[in-house]
């Protein structure tokens, strides 16, 4: 048993200036052109094979935007794709980064005196609620947020019995 052939209703005297004023104006090899030319051309008793052919576009492709058009008119013009991939770290994600960014490690329990990236990701990973991030990620969020991470080449642990008192006090003000 054979299907009837996939065909765009007819047009309105509205949608087919419309549909015509896209295909003459619009820039070659646009989506919305090419999407154009497939439903003026099925409404016209074009069947789909050729209709393909003259867009340089699968068969199924040119199925897909002519049941589009006969559901939702001219709104088919438009894709709805979304853009890139899903988001993986949402926005308390972030919130925790920065704030352990911007906690010294050994608040943290971490036995060092300065965040690299390096560590910096482990850190996340290894927490009760886990965050995954690349370091290159991480680098970028942390940078967008005016955090950086200065190499500390050489230092000395301070003797000062008010270090901890000082410290949190500089934290304090430069947070702020």
């Amino acid at each position: 048993m054979v299907s009837e052939p996939v065909r765009a209703r007819r047009l309105s005297d509205e949608e087919g200036r419309r549909l015509l004023q896209i295909v003459r104006r619009g820039k070659h090899g646009s989506v919305r052109m090419r999407r154009a030319m497939i439903i003026m051309a099925s409404a016209s008793g074009t069947l789909v094979p050729a209709i393909a052919r003259l867009v340089a576009a699968d068969e199924d492709t040119v199925r897909d935007v002519i049941h589009a058009f006969n559901q939702k008119g001219l709104a088919a013009l438009d894709p709805r794709w979304a853009g890139g991939r899903p988001r993986l770290i949402s926005d308390g994600d972030i919130d925790a980064i920065v704030a352990a960014a911007t906690t010294r490690p050994e608040k943290l329990g971490q036995p060092f005196t300065h965040w690299s990236l390096r560590k910096l990701a482990g850190y996340l990973a290894g927490r009760p609620e886990p965050v995954r991030i690349g370091r290159e990620r991480l680098r970028q969020l942390l940078h967008a947020r005016g955090i950086s991470f200065q190499r500390t080449r050489t230092w000395k642990e301070s003797t000062d019995p008010d270090k901890e008192a000082k410290l949190d006090r500089i934290e304090h003000v430069t947070s702020a």
